[in-house]
C-alpha cells in the first residue's frame, strides 16, 4: 500500500491542504485523550481509600470504577458521528465542558451516590470527546503524517493505561488515604480549562458549505446503545458480584442485527447513517482491524488488573509501589508507538505481527518467571518481561488505527474511529472480567491464580494475532 494508495476511493487528495497548525492541533488533542483514558485505570489503586472516605462497600465503588467504562462505550459511535455531521470543534467544547464539570462534580460528591451518578456523565463525556481526536487525524493528515500521528495517538492510549495506577497511587500517598481520591478527579478541573481555551483558538471550525445537517440517526444510535449495553452492563455487573445481568448478554446479538439492518436501510434510501455497515465488507482493513483491536484489548487491559491485585494482595505491595512496578510496560510503549507510527507507511500490517509476536513473549516471560518469585528481588523477574512487552504492546495500537482508517473518508471519520474505540472499550470490560474470573476461580497459591490469568490473556493475543495474519494476507 504506497502513500498514495492511503487515500485511493476517498475523493480526498484534491482537496487537501495542510493545516500549518496541525501538530499543534493534534497536542491539544492528545492531552484531552490522555486524560479522559487515564480516568479509566487511574481509580483502579483508590478502591480501598474511596471506601474508607465514603463508608460504603466494595460493590458500590466497583461501579465508580467500571460506570465510567459502561458510559464511555455506549455514546463513541453517536459522539463520533456528531463529530463528523456538526463540526469536530463544537463537539469538543461541549465534550470537554461538560467533562470538566462532571470531574469536579466527582471530586466534591458528598455520598457514593453522587459519585456513581457524577462517573457516569463523566465517562459519557469522555465518550463524546474522544473519537474527535481520531477524526481530526483523518482530516488534518494524509500519507505518511497520518501514520505519525496516530503514532503519537497510540502512544497516549498506551501511556495512559500503563501511568493510571502509579499516578493514582502517587496522589494518595501524598494527599491521604480519606480524602485524596478526590484530588484524581479535580486534577482535571484545571487541565480541562486550559485546555477548553486552546480548543476554542486552535480547532478549526468546520466550514458552512461542508457542513452535514442531516438528522441524526436516532433509532441507529438506541439500537447501537442498546447491544453495547447488553454487552457492557452483565460484564461490569459480574466485577461488582450480581450475576443475574448476565442474562442481558442474550439481547446483544438481537440489538446488533437490528441495528445492520436498520443501518442499510438508512443507506439504500438515502440517508445518512449513523455507521454506514459497508465499510465493514468494502473498505479494506477496516473490519479486521475492528477484531484487531477489539481482541487485543480484550488480551491487554486485564493484565494491569491482575498483576495490581496480585502484587497488593498476594505479595503485600502498597499501591504506589505496585503502580511503579507495572510503569516499565509504559515506557516500552512510550518507545516503540512513535516509532511505529513511522514505519506503518512503510511495512504495513507486518508491523502489527511483530508487536504481537514482542507482545506475547514478554507476557510468557512474566507468567513463568513471576509467580514463584518472592517479594523481596520481585522486580528483578518483573521489569525487564514487562519493558519487553511494553514495546511490543506500543507497536500495535497506532498501526492498527491508521490500517484501519486509511480508506475510510474522512466525512465518516469520526464514527468509524468511534466504533474502533467502541471495539477497544468492550474488549476491555471482556478482559478485565474474564481474567480476574479466572484469577479467582484458579486454586492454589495467588502465583498459579496470576499463571492462569496470563496464559488466558496469550490465548486471546494469539487470536488477535492470525486476525492481523489475515489480515495481511489479504494485503498481499
Amino acid at each position: 500500500m504506497s502513500e498514495e494508495t492511503t487515500t485511493a476511493g476517498t475523493g480526498e487528495q484534491e482537496a487537501y491542504e495542510p493545516d500549518p497548525r496541525r501538530w499543534r492541533i493534534l497536542g491539544v488533542t492528545l492531552v484531552i485523550g490522555f486524560m479522559a483514558l487515564l480516568d479509566v485505570t487511574i481509580v483502579n489503586v483508590a478502591i480501598p481509600s474511596m471506601r474508607a472516605g465514603l463508608g460504603t462497600s466494595a460493590s458500590t465503588i466497583q461501579w465508580v470504577v467500571s460506570g465510567y467504562s459502561l458510559a464511555f462505550g455506549l455514546v463513541l459511535v453517536t459522539g463520533g458521528r456528531l463529530g463528523d455531521a456538526y463540526g469536530r470543534r463544537r463537539m469538543m467544547l461541549l465534550g470537554l465542558t461538560g467533562f470538566v464539570a462532571a470531574s469536579a462534580a466527582v471530586g466534591l460528591a458528598p455520598t457514593a451516590g453522587w459519585v456513581i451518578v457524577a462517573r457516569l456523565a463523566q465517562g459519557a463525556a469522555a465518550g463524546f470527546l474522544t473519537p474527535q481526536g481520531s477524526g481530526l487525524i483523518q482530516q488534518l493528515f494524509r500519507g505518511a503524517e497520518r501514520g505519525r500521528a496516530f503514532g503519537f495517538f497510540g502512544l497516549t492510549v498506551s501511556v495512559s493505561s500503563g501511568l493510571g495506577p502509579v499516578l493514582g497511587g502517587l496522589i494518595i500517598s501524598l494527599l491521604g488515604e480519606q480524602d485524596g481520591w478526590r484530588y484524581l478527579f479535580l486534577v482535571n478541573v484545571p487541565i480541562g480549562l486550559v485546555a477548553l481555551y486552546f480548543v476554542a483558538r486552535m480547532v478549526p471550525q468546520r466550514p458552512r458549505e461542508d457542513a452535514d445537517r442531516t438528522r441524526l440517526d436516532h433509532l441507529g444510535a438506541a439500537l447501537l446503545g442498546g447491544a453495547v449495553l447488553c454487552l457492557l452492563f452483565p460484564l461490569v455487573s459480574v466485577e461488582s458480584g450480581a450475576r443475574l445481568p448476565l442474562l442481558l448478554l442474550a439481547g446483544a446479538p438481537v440489538f446488533l442485527w437490528g441495528f445492520v439492518r436498520w443501518e442499510r436501510r438508512v443507506a439504500r434510501r438515502g440517508g445518512a447513517p449513523l455507521l454506514d455497515v459497508a465499510l465493514l465488507r468494502r473498505t479494506p482493513g477496516y473490519a479486521n482491524g475492528l477484531a484487531v483491536g477489539a481482541l487485543y484489548f480484550t488480551g491487554f487491559t486485564g493484565i494491569f488488573l491482575v498483576l495490581s491485585v496480585y502484587l497488593q494482595e498476594g505479595r503485600s505491595f502498597t499501591p504506589l509501589a505496585a503502580g511503579l512496578l507495572l510503569t516499565p510496560f509504559a515506557v516500552g510503549s512510550a518507545l516503540t508507538a512513535p516509532l511505529a507510527g513511522r514505519l506503518v507507511s512503510r511495512i504495513h500490517r507486518l508491523i502489527t505481527i511483530i508487536a504481537l509476536s514482542v507482545m506475547m513473549t514478554g507476557v510468557l516471560a512474566v507468567a513463568l518467571l513471576v509467580p514463584d518469585r518472592g517479594a523481596s528481588g520481585l522486580w528483578l523477574v518483573l521489569a525487564p518481561p514487562l519493558l519487553l512487552a511494553g514495546l511490543g504492546g506500543g507497536g500495535v495500537v497506532s498501526p492498527n488505527f491508521t490500517l484501519s482508517l486509511a480508506e475510510v473518508p474522512p466525512r465518516m471519520g469520526g464514527a468509524a474511529g468511534g466504533a474502533l474505540q467502541t471495539g477497544q472499550r468492550i474488549g476491555s470490560s471482556i478482559g478485565a472480567a474474564l481474567l480476574m474470573t479466572v484469577y479467582g476461580l484458579t486454586s492454589g497459591s495467588p502465583g498459579r491464580a496470576l499463571q492462569a490469568a496470563l496464559l488466558t490473556s496469550l490465548a486471546v493475543l494469539a487470536v488477535a494475532m492470525a486476525m492481523a495474519v489475515r489480515s495481511l494476507r489479504q494485503e498481499r
